[in-house]
């Protein structure tokens, strides 16, 4: 009997018995669309993520402003621990100054291409002829253009003299735009009295950037027609309005094509800390999106092994419920078996009868459940607002894993089939 007549009777007898060969692989199916499944949304998210950071810039640097403050605790050999600043903490000699900006943009120039300040001014509210819209108010310099890889549309970004003069210039999102007054074009130069913070602060439209809700998460779990969307306006009308420290928590830098982020980090680190060599209660710290991202891959990466040794459990008992049925269909077929080892018969050709009929099952019960799987995280994705990306090596390796617990588990039934003597298998009634 060769492999083609072994699979064909393989498939005769799982569609003889229907229910018990489901049932049989349902442990299997479990297991592998699990495994599929947050595999497929982890590198969804992680794609999504890639993607958004590219876009942003992996040249990114943030240098943020923290304090020291020392520790008894045996955990600490140095004896300091490091904690982020809250908002408007530090005193304003310990804030990164405009004068530290300026001269870090005059050493490194030809090095970077931006240098972002920002300031948060606060969630509010816009009220045009009875229609509402959200907004976070974020203040903002020129280079936050950069940083934020904002499309505009129409109009201007926030300039140098909006700064210098504290001129109270908005620049909102085509989505709010067109929500309270109609089109882009109406919006531009319109006044926006912006409830925020108890109080009604006054700014004019001199910008409108593209908001995409197709690539925001947000957008895609938040109610469309209330969306909160972001509106820059002048970082020193920012200051005003929270009545904040002049200088910075954290800045932004971008790197200039073509140099190397890891030595731009370390100099730039550099540059800073030797401001706060001598302060006592600050000091510096910079990151880039490059580490950002490797730190955010490989705890998803770790996610995705722990849950998938959890699946490994279901593909276990999946295991030996296929064993469990071998060793049934042995019994149920012993007459058929000592028939075809009266008729010469070897026991390897027994063995691998059963061994193909196991591997036959498990490959089915794999394919199904990898097609459950993508079906499942990408139904997951979708819901997320990633863009799903099932792995194909991922799914040829949950269906050959499943066919090599098929012959693991199946030896053990197909070799008692084996060794059955034929005449007793015979005689059996």
């Amino acid at each position: 009997m060769g492999v083609l007549d072994n699979i064909l009777m393989a498939l005769s007898s799982l569609k003889a018995n229907k229910m018990r060969s489901l049932l049989t692989m349902l442990g299997i199916i479990i297991g592998i669309s699990s495994v599929i499944a947050i595999m497929t949304v982890g590198d969804s998210l992680t794609g999504s993520i890639t993607d958004s950071m590219s876009g942003m810039g992996a040249s990114n640097i943030t240098v943020s402003l923290q304090k020291k403050s020392s520790s008894s605790s045996s955990g600490f050999s140095g004896g300091t621990r490091m904690y982020m600043f809250g908002p408007n903490n530090p005193d304003e000699e310990d804030l990164i100054s405009e004068a530290m900006i300026a001269e870090y943009r005059s050493l490194f120039d030809g090095r970077v291409t931006a240098v972002s300040c920002t300031e948060s001014v606060g969630s509010g509210t816009i009220t045009q002829a009875e229609v509402s819209g959200s907004v976070n108010v974020t203040g903002v310099n020129p280079d936050a253009l950069t940083v934020e890889n904002l499309d505009m549309i129409t109009g201007r970004f926030i300039n140098d003299k909006d700064n210098a003069d504290a001129i109270r210039s908005a620049v909102i999102s085509d989505y709010l735009a067109e929500k309270l007054y109609g089109s882009v074009e109406k919006a531009m130069g319109e006044k926006l009295e912006v409830s925020l913070n108890n109080n009604v602060q006054t700014f004019y439209v001199v910008g409108i950037y593209h908001y995409d809700t197709s690539s925001s998460m947000m957008a895609a779990l938040s109610d469309s027609d209330n969306l909160t969307t972001s509106m820059y306006v002048p970082a020193a009308v920012g200051k005003k309005i929270t009545q904040a420290n002049q200088g910075y928590q954290s800045i932004t830098v971008v790197g200039a094509a073509g140099e190397d982020v890891d030595t731009l980090l370390s100099d730039t680190e550099a540059f800073f800390t030797s401001f706060y060599t001598h302060n006592e209660t600050c000091t510096i710290s910079a990151s880039s999106m490059k580490e950002m991202l490797e730190t955010m891959t490989e705890m998803l990466d770790t996610v995705k092994v722990a849950i998938a040794g959890i699946a490994a459990i279901s593909l276990l008992v999946g295991g030996i419920g296929v064993m469990n049925i071998m060793l049934v269909s042995i019994t149920e077929r012993t007459r058929e078996i000592g028939t075809r080892k009266a008729l010469g018969a070897p026991n390897l050709a027994i063995r691998v009868q059963f061994i193909i009929e196991a591997m036959i099952i498990c490959m089915i019960a794999g394919l199904l459940g990898v097609l459950l799987g993508v079906a499942m995280g990408a139904g997951a994705a979708n819901l997320l607002g990633y863009p799903a990306k099932p792995s194909a090596a991922a799914c040829s390796l949950a269906v050959g894993f499943s066919m090599a617990i098929g012959v693991f588990f199946g030896y053990y039934p197909a070799n008692k089939a084996a060794k059955l003597d034929p005449i007793d298998a015979l005689r059996y009634e």
